[in-house]
Protein backbone atom coordinates (compact mmCIF):
# COMPACT_ATOMS: atom_id res chain seq x y z
CA UNK A 1 0.00 0.00 0.00
CA UNK A 2 3.04 2.45 0.50
CA UNK A 3 4.50 1.77 -2.65
CA UNK A 4 0.71 2.83 -4.36
CA UNK A 5 0.63 6.17 -1.91
CA UNK A 6 4.40 7.06 -2.63
CA UNK A 7 5.14 10.24 -4.24
CA UNK A 8 6.64 9.89 -8.12
CA UNK A 9 6.88 13.11 -10.11
CA UNK A 10 4.60 15.32 -7.58
CA UNK A 11 1.85 12.12 -7.99
CA UNK A 12 1.00 9.18 -5.81
CA UNK A 13 2.21 5.86 -7.94
CA UNK A 14 -1.22 4.57 -8.21
CA UNK A 15 -2.48 7.58 -10.35
CA UNK A 16 0.95 6.86 -12.69
CA UNK A 17 -0.50 2.94 -12.70
CA UNK A 18 -3.92 3.71 -13.36
CA UNK A 19 -3.56 5.75 -16.34
CA UNK A 20 -0.34 3.38 -17.71
CA UNK A 21 -2.91 0.64 -17.57
CA UNK A 22 -5.67 2.18 -19.38
CA UNK A 23 -2.71 3.09 -22.04
CA UNK A 24 -1.83 -0.64 -21.85
CA UNK A 25 -5.33 -2.02 -22.19
CA UNK A 26 -6.49 0.47 -25.28
CA UNK A 27 -3.71 -0.57 -27.03
CA UNK A 28 -3.89 -4.39 -26.92
CA UNK A 29 -8.01 -3.72 -27.32
CA UNK A 30 -7.44 -2.00 -30.75
CA UNK A 31 -4.14 -3.85 -31.83
CA UNK A 32 -5.37 -7.47 -31.09
CA UNK A 33 -9.08 -7.18 -31.47
CA UNK A 34 -9.89 -3.93 -33.86
CA UNK A 35 -6.96 -4.99 -36.41
CA UNK A 36 -5.79 -8.29 -35.88
CA UNK A 37 -5.25 -8.54 -39.55
CA UNK A 38 -4.28 -5.96 -41.98
CA UNK A 39 -6.62 -3.67 -43.25
CA UNK A 40 -7.74 -0.29 -44.71
CA UNK A 41 -9.56 1.88 -42.78
CA UNK A 42 -12.41 3.77 -43.94
CA UNK A 43 -13.06 7.14 -43.19
CA UNK A 44 -15.98 6.44 -41.23
CA UNK A 45 -14.35 3.62 -38.94
CA UNK A 46 -11.71 6.38 -38.28
CA UNK A 47 -14.22 9.25 -37.44
CA UNK A 48 -15.92 5.87 -35.06
CA UNK A 49 -12.73 5.43 -33.47
CA UNK A 50 -11.51 8.49 -33.11
CA UNK A 51 -15.16 9.47 -31.37
CA UNK A 52 -14.07 6.40 -29.26
CA UNK A 53 -10.64 7.98 -28.06
CA UNK A 54 -11.78 11.13 -27.73
CA UNK A 55 -14.23 10.22 -25.10
CA UNK A 56 -12.42 8.38 -23.22
CA UNK A 57 -9.66 10.96 -22.99
CA UNK A 58 -12.64 12.83 -22.23
CA UNK A 59 -13.93 10.70 -19.72
CA UNK A 60 -10.12 10.47 -18.16
CA UNK A 61 -10.46 14.37 -17.93
CA UNK A 62 -13.21 14.01 -16.01
CA UNK A 63 -11.34 11.71 -13.42
CA UNK A 64 -8.38 14.10 -12.92
CA UNK A 65 -11.25 16.92 -12.19
CA UNK A 66 -12.90 14.50 -9.92
CA UNK A 67 -10.00 13.17 -8.14
CA UNK A 68 -7.37 16.09 -7.99
CA UNK A 69 -9.71 19.10 -8.23
CA UNK A 70 -10.72 21.72 -10.78
CA UNK A 71 -7.76 23.23 -11.98
CA UNK A 72 -6.23 20.41 -12.57
CA UNK A 73 -8.53 19.38 -14.63
CA UNK A 74 -8.62 22.28 -16.73
CA UNK A 75 -5.59 22.47 -17.34
CA UNK A 76 -5.85 18.95 -18.55
CA UNK A 77 -8.22 19.84 -21.09
CA UNK A 78 -6.40 22.87 -21.96
CA UNK A 79 -3.05 20.25 -22.64
CA UNK A 80 -5.60 18.12 -24.34
CA UNK A 81 -6.96 20.28 -26.97
CA UNK A 82 -3.35 22.25 -27.86
CA UNK A 83 -1.72 19.05 -28.49
CA UNK A 84 -4.97 17.83 -30.75
CA UNK A 85 -4.90 20.67 -32.82
CA UNK A 86 -1.56 20.26 -33.12
CA UNK A 87 -1.54 17.13 -34.42
CA UNK A 88 -3.62 18.19 -37.83
CA UNK A 89 0.17 19.31 -38.36
CA UNK A 90 1.35 15.42 -38.13
CA UNK A 91 -1.31 13.90 -40.15
CA UNK A 92 -0.06 16.22 -43.26
CA UNK A 93 3.58 15.30 -42.70
CA UNK A 94 3.17 11.18 -42.30
CA UNK A 95 0.98 11.27 -45.46
CA UNK A 96 3.36 12.58 -46.87
CA UNK A 97 5.75 10.09 -45.32
CA UNK A 98 3.74 6.93 -46.44
CA UNK A 99 3.46 8.37 -49.93
CA UNK A 100 7.12 8.73 -50.47
CA UNK A 101 7.80 4.91 -49.63
CA UNK A 102 4.10 3.86 -51.27
CA UNK A 103 3.21 2.19 -47.82
CA UNK A 104 -0.39 1.14 -48.92
CA UNK A 105 -3.41 2.35 -46.42
CA UNK A 106 -3.85 -1.83 -45.22
CA UNK A 107 0.28 -1.62 -43.54
CA UNK A 108 0.14 2.14 -42.14
CA UNK A 109 -2.23 1.55 -39.42
CA UNK A 110 0.25 -1.09 -37.64
CA UNK A 111 3.26 1.65 -38.48
CA UNK A 112 1.37 3.98 -36.55
CA UNK A 113 0.91 2.08 -34.02
CA UNK A 114 4.46 1.18 -33.58
CA UNK A 115 4.75 4.54 -33.87
CA UNK A 116 2.61 5.51 -30.47
CA UNK A 117 4.27 3.08 -29.05
CA UNK A 118 7.90 5.01 -29.34
CA UNK A 119 6.12 8.20 -29.22
CA UNK A 120 4.88 6.76 -25.46
CA UNK A 121 8.96 6.72 -24.00
CA UNK A 122 10.33 9.85 -26.13
CA UNK A 123 7.45 11.84 -25.10
CA UNK A 124 8.06 10.75 -21.58
CA UNK A 125 11.70 10.95 -21.82
CA UNK A 126 11.39 14.54 -23.34
CA UNK A 127 8.98 15.47 -20.37
CA UNK A 128 10.53 14.44 -17.30
CA UNK A 129 13.75 15.96 -18.85
CA UNK A 130 11.66 19.21 -19.03
CA UNK A 131 10.24 19.05 -15.44
CA UNK A 132 13.97 18.12 -14.09
CA UNK A 133 15.04 21.08 -15.60
CA UNK A 134 11.88 23.41 -14.29
CA UNK A 135 12.90 22.40 -10.53
CA UNK A 136 16.19 23.31 -10.85
CA UNK A 137 16.09 26.71 -12.93
CA UNK A 138 12.71 27.84 -12.64
CA UNK A 139 14.23 30.50 -15.72
CA UNK A 140 13.79 28.14 -18.19
CA UNK A 141 10.22 28.56 -17.87
CA UNK A 142 11.12 31.56 -20.07
CA UNK A 143 12.81 30.16 -22.46
CA UNK A 144 9.90 27.65 -23.45
CA UNK A 145 7.84 30.89 -23.43
CA UNK A 146 9.98 33.00 -25.83
CA UNK A 147 10.36 29.59 -27.83
CA UNK A 148 6.67 29.13 -28.35
CA UNK A 149 6.08 33.38 -28.98
CA UNK A 150 8.84 32.83 -31.74
CA UNK A 151 6.99 29.42 -33.51
CA UNK A 152 3.84 31.12 -33.58
CA UNK A 153 5.02 34.01 -35.05
CA UNK A 154 6.96 31.74 -37.72
CA UNK A 155 4.12 30.23 -38.10
CA UNK A 156 1.82 32.80 -38.90
CA UNK A 157 4.16 34.12 -41.81
CA UNK A 158 5.57 30.59 -43.13
CA UNK A 159 5.21 29.01 -46.07
CA UNK A 160 3.83 25.67 -46.65
CA UNK A 161 7.35 24.27 -47.82
CA UNK A 162 7.42 20.61 -49.36
CA UNK A 163 8.80 18.12 -47.19
CA UNK A 164 12.02 16.20 -48.61
CA UNK A 165 11.93 12.78 -47.25
CA UNK A 166 14.75 11.32 -49.54
CA UNK A 167 17.42 14.31 -48.25
CA UNK A 168 16.83 12.92 -44.10
CA UNK A 169 19.76 12.35 -42.49
CA UNK A 170 18.58 9.52 -40.60
CA UNK A 171 17.35 7.74 -43.70
CA UNK A 172 20.30 8.22 -45.28
CA UNK A 173 22.75 6.89 -42.25
CA UNK A 174 20.27 3.86 -42.38
CA UNK A 175 20.39 2.68 -46.02
CA UNK A 176 24.24 2.96 -46.27
CA UNK A 177 24.94 1.07 -42.89
CA UNK A 178 22.37 -1.79 -43.27
CA UNK A 179 20.64 -3.24 -46.25
CA UNK A 180 17.51 -1.54 -46.97
CA UNK A 181 14.75 -3.82 -49.65
CA UNK A 182 13.38 -1.97 -52.04
CA UNK A 183 10.15 -3.63 -51.93
CA UNK A 184 7.89 -4.24 -48.88
CA UNK A 185 7.57 -7.50 -47.04
CA UNK A 186 3.87 -7.39 -45.97
CA UNK A 187 3.81 -5.68 -42.10
CA UNK A 188 7.30 -6.79 -41.63
CA UNK A 189 10.19 -4.23 -40.65
CA UNK A 190 12.61 -6.62 -41.18
CA UNK A 191 13.32 -9.55 -43.56
CA UNK A 192 15.62 -12.41 -44.30
CA UNK A 193 17.06 -11.68 -47.73
CA UNK A 194 20.05 -13.34 -49.65
CA UNK A 195 23.70 -11.38 -49.85
CA UNK A 196 25.21 -11.23 -52.86
CA UNK A 197 28.52 -11.27 -51.65
CA UNK A 198 28.54 -14.22 -49.42
CA UNK A 199 24.86 -16.35 -50.60
CA UNK A 200 23.96 -16.27 -46.61
CA UNK A 201 20.89 -15.07 -45.18
CA UNK A 202 21.10 -11.63 -43.81
CA UNK A 203 18.58 -9.13 -42.06
CA UNK A 204 17.42 -6.39 -44.55
CA UNK A 205 15.46 -3.60 -43.42
CA UNK A 206 11.91 -2.53 -45.21
CA UNK A 207 10.57 0.67 -46.19
CA UNK A 208 7.73 0.43 -43.78
CA UNK A 209 11.12 0.50 -41.20
CA UNK A 210 12.30 3.39 -43.01
CA UNK A 211 8.55 5.33 -42.93
CA UNK A 212 8.50 4.31 -39.21
CA UNK A 213 11.95 5.73 -38.29
CA UNK A 214 11.69 9.22 -40.41
CA UNK A 215 7.33 9.06 -38.81
CA UNK A 216 9.26 9.34 -34.98
CA UNK A 217 11.95 11.64 -36.51
CA UNK A 218 9.15 13.85 -37.01
CA UNK A 219 7.54 13.30 -33.90
CA UNK A 220 10.59 14.78 -31.90
CA UNK A 221 10.12 17.74 -33.92
CA UNK A 222 6.89 18.80 -33.21
CA UNK A 223 7.00 18.05 -29.88
CA UNK A 224 9.15 20.97 -29.70
CA UNK A 225 6.29 22.99 -29.99
CA UNK A 226 3.92 20.72 -27.71
CA UNK A 227 5.78 20.18 -24.90
CA UNK A 228 6.88 23.45 -24.12
CA UNK A 229 3.34 24.66 -24.67
CA UNK A 230 1.96 22.11 -21.91
CA UNK A 231 4.85 23.52 -19.56
CA UNK A 232 3.57 27.07 -20.12
CA UNK A 233 0.07 25.68 -18.61
CA UNK A 234 1.57 23.74 -16.24
CA UNK A 235 4.62 22.17 -14.48
CA UNK A 236 2.17 19.37 -13.14
CA UNK A 237 4.26 15.86 -14.72
CA UNK A 238 1.55 14.30 -14.60
CA UNK A 239 -0.81 16.58 -16.64
CA UNK A 240 2.12 17.28 -18.76
CA UNK A 241 2.37 13.79 -19.57
CA UNK A 242 -1.23 12.22 -19.61
CA UNK A 243 -2.86 15.08 -21.44
CA UNK A 244 -0.52 14.63 -24.17
CA UNK A 245 -0.48 10.92 -24.30
CA UNK A 246 -4.08 10.89 -24.54
CA UNK A 247 -4.31 13.47 -27.54
CA UNK A 248 -1.59 11.32 -29.46
CA UNK A 249 -3.07 7.87 -28.69
CA UNK A 250 -6.27 8.93 -30.59
CA UNK A 251 -4.13 10.02 -33.75
CA UNK A 252 -3.59 7.02 -35.51
CA UNK A 253 -7.46 6.39 -35.45
CA UNK A 254 -8.03 10.09 -36.71
CA UNK A 255 -5.15 9.62 -39.67
CA UNK A 256 -7.30 8.00 -42.17
CA UNK A 257 -10.24 10.71 -41.69
CA UNK A 258 -8.24 13.83 -41.69
CA UNK A 259 -5.65 12.57 -44.49
CA UNK A 260 -8.11 12.72 -46.97
CA UNK A 261 -9.99 16.15 -45.48
CA UNK A 262 -6.44 18.07 -44.58
CA UNK A 263 -6.80 20.34 -47.47
CA UNK A 264 -9.78 21.33 -45.58
CA UNK A 265 -7.60 23.03 -42.48
CA UNK A 266 -5.23 24.84 -44.67
CA UNK A 267 -6.34 27.95 -42.60
CA UNK A 268 -5.74 26.45 -39.15
CA UNK A 269 -2.27 26.96 -38.93
CA UNK A 270 -3.02 30.64 -38.18
CA UNK A 271 -5.15 29.58 -34.96
CA UNK A 272 -2.43 27.36 -33.97
CA UNK A 273 -0.04 30.53 -34.29
CA UNK A 274 -1.98 32.55 -32.20
CA UNK A 275 -2.45 29.58 -30.00
CA UNK A 276 1.18 29.92 -29.28
CA UNK A 277 1.83 33.19 -29.21
CA UNK A 278 -0.68 33.29 -26.65
CA UNK A 279 0.28 30.31 -24.49
CA UNK A 280 3.84 31.84 -24.30
CA UNK A 281 2.81 35.57 -23.67
CA UNK A 282 0.69 34.25 -20.94
CA UNK A 283 3.99 32.96 -19.38
CA UNK A 284 5.77 36.88 -19.20
CA UNK A 285 1.96 38.56 -18.35
CA UNK A 286 1.96 36.46 -15.20
CA UNK A 287 5.14 36.56 -13.88
CA UNK A 288 5.84 40.48 -14.73
CA UNK A 289 2.77 42.33 -15.35
CA UNK A 290 0.19 40.70 -12.69
CA UNK A 291 3.10 40.24 -10.01
CA UNK A 292 2.92 36.36 -10.06
CA UNK A 293 -0.61 35.97 -9.96
CA UNK A 294 -2.02 32.96 -11.15
CA UNK A 295 -3.37 33.30 -14.79
CA UNK A 296 -7.32 31.89 -14.54
CA UNK A 297 -6.97 28.44 -15.91
CA UNK A 298 -10.81 28.53 -17.09
CA UNK A 299 -9.61 31.24 -19.27
CA UNK A 300 -6.74 29.14 -20.96
CA UNK A 301 -9.13 26.69 -21.84
CA UNK A 302 -11.56 29.09 -23.51
CA UNK A 303 -9.07 30.70 -25.49
CA UNK A 304 -7.59 27.93 -26.81
CA UNK A 305 -10.48 26.15 -27.30
CA UNK A 306 -12.36 29.79 -29.46
CA UNK A 307 -9.34 29.71 -31.52
CA UNK A 308 -9.37 25.94 -32.31
CA UNK A 309 -12.91 26.46 -33.23
CA UNK A 310 -12.46 29.59 -35.15
CA UNK A 311 -9.67 28.00 -37.45
CA UNK A 312 -11.67 25.06 -38.23
CA UNK A 313 -14.85 27.02 -39.17
CA UNK A 314 -13.12 29.42 -40.77
CA UNK A 315 -10.86 26.49 -42.61
CA UNK A 316 -13.87 24.66 -43.93
CA UNK A 317 -15.66 27.94 -44.85
CA UNK A 318 -12.83 29.14 -47.00
CA UNK A 319 -12.41 25.62 -48.67
CA UNK A 320 -15.65 24.89 -49.17
CA UNK A 321 -16.55 22.71 -52.57
CA UNK A 322 -12.76 22.23 -53.45
CA UNK A 323 -11.35 18.80 -54.22
CA UNK A 324 -8.64 16.69 -52.95
CA UNK A 325 -5.33 17.70 -54.61
CA UNK A 326 -3.94 14.81 -56.48
CA UNK A 327 -0.88 13.80 -54.80
CA UNK A 328 -0.85 10.47 -56.05
CA UNK A 329 2.43 9.66 -57.98
CA UNK A 330 3.56 13.14 -57.41
CA UNK A 331 4.50 12.13 -54.06
CA UNK A 332 6.57 9.49 -54.65
CA UNK A 333 9.61 10.76 -56.30
CA UNK A 334 12.24 9.14 -58.74
CA UNK A 335 14.87 9.18 -56.67
CA UNK A 336 13.46 6.46 -53.83
CA UNK A 337 15.22 3.43 -55.55
CA UNK A 338 18.59 5.51 -54.72
CA UNK A 339 17.39 5.23 -50.59
CA UNK A 340 16.02 1.65 -50.69
CA UNK A 341 19.72 0.73 -52.40
CA UNK A 342 22.13 0.32 -49.55
CA UNK A 343 24.78 0.77 -52.34
CA UNK A 344 24.31 4.77 -52.27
Amino acid sequence: MDFFLADWLGTPAWFWLAFLGLVIALTAFDLGVLHKEDREMGIAESLRLSAFYIGVALLFGGWIWYARGAEAGIQYYTGFFIEKALSIDNVFVISLIFSYFAIPAKYQYRALLWGIIAVIVLRGLMIAGGAALLSEAYWVLYIFAAFLVFTGIKMFFSNDDSIDVGNNPLVRFISRHIPVTPQLHGQHFFVKVPDTRTGKLATAATPLFLALVVINLADLVFALDSVPAIFAITTDTFIVYTSNIMAILGLRALYFALAALVHRFHYLKYALAAILVFIGSKIFVTDFLLGGAKFPPVISLGVTFALIAAGVAYSLWKTRGETVPDTGPAAVPPTRADISNPSH
